[in-house]
Parts: structure tokens; sequence; C-alpha cells
């Protein structure tokens, strides 16, 4: 399973990292979530600098596409240099987005009519490009979802291995990266959240 996250410069570390090393338990399958950049190396909003493991052209051939956010993503939504690199197809993808990322995926015409989650900062934007924003942490339709909140990052990495590889695998790679003597609690947690959009 190739999957691409998406990481642009200004990145946020919880969105991008999170999701990589949560879907990344799912290796032993065959599985690899990797940092997918439009520039060989990027710097977060902490001033982090990442290699790309993928260049950005390889989302459009990726199974799973997931949008992380950032401080620029604002920029980046009307940079068609870079916008213009991505082809995506939620007929044969898996897309999803964090945070501001839905900014990039309504920007691409991937969202249509469906409402979103995002973070509270990026809210007034997401409703500017004209889409109904939910008060929740995450929601999805078929293969395309959103996540809001830096910490909404597991459930998305989450819906991915359920809709992919079933319940019980997702649940086993949630229970890893739990806290410890809270690891039944927050897989259940997680399942509850995602468990009406699968």
């Amino acid at each position: 399973m190739r999957i691409a996250v998406l990481t642009f410069e200004g990145f946020n570390e919880l969105d991008s990292f999170v999701a990589a090393g949560v879907l990344n338990r799912m290796r032993s399958q065959g599985w690899e979530a990797q940092i997918t950049c439009p520039r060989p190396s990027v710097t977060s909003m902490n001033g982090v600098v990442v290699q790309a493991q993928q260049p950005l052209e390889y989302a459009n051939g990726a199974d799973v596409v997931l949008f992380g956010s950032g401080v620029q993503t604002r920029a980046i939504a009307e940079d068609r240099f870079i916008l213009d690199r991505l082809q995506l197809d939620p007929q044969r993808q898996l897309i999803g987005s964090q945070c501001s990322g839905a900014l990039l995926m309504t920007k691409l015409g991937l969202l249509g009519e469906l409402p979103a989650c995002t973070d509270l900062t990026s809210k007034p934007w997401v409703i500017e490009a004209g889409v109904r924003v939910l008060d929740q942490p995450f929601y999805a339709k078929g293969n395309l979802a959103t996540a809001g909140g830096c910490l909404s990052a597991p459930y998305l990495a989450a819906w991915v291995i359920a809709k992919l590889a079933g319940e019980d695998a997702c649940a086993s790679a949630l229970h890893y990266v739990a806290p410890v003597g809270e690891k039944e609690a927050f897989v259940e947690r997680a399942l509850a959240v995602i468990g009406p959009y699968l």
C-alpha cells in the first residue's frame, strides 16, 4: 500500500509525523507511508527540516493521499504551480486531510458539496472557500475524509487502516501507539469516532 503524506513548507509536525507513524505500523503488511513534498526538503512551522521521501507527483499514483496542514497553506492553496502537479482521483484513491489541508482538497475540487472538519484557525478560510465546516474531529464519505485539530491525526490514520485492512488491524495499530494505561480506552474512542464513516 503506497501512502503519500503530503508535507509542505511550514508544515505542522504533528499532522505529518503522527499519521505517517501510525500508518507505518502496517509496514509488515506491505504498507509504506512516506513524507511527500513539492521540494527536496521542507521546513516545519517550528524550524524542523525534513528531506522528502518522495516528490509531490508520487501522490498521483499512491493508494492513499493525506494532506497535512501548516502555516503556509493559504499561500499554497493559491499556488497553481504546486496544485497543478497533483492529479488525484477519489474513485481509485483514499484521500484525506488534516486541519488546513481541507482547504487544499477544496481548491483541487475534491470536496465538492461535502462538509469538512478543520482546525479553528483554518475554519474561516475553509468557509470562505465555500465549504460547510463541522464542529467535530472527523468526517468521511466514500473515499474522502477530513480531520480537525492536530491530535485528530490518529483518527485519520485509523480510518485509512480500517477501510483498507479492517477494524482488527486498525485496533492493533492504535493499541501500539496509545498511552500506557489508556490503551483500551484510546482504541475504543478512536473506533467510535471513525466507525460511523466506515
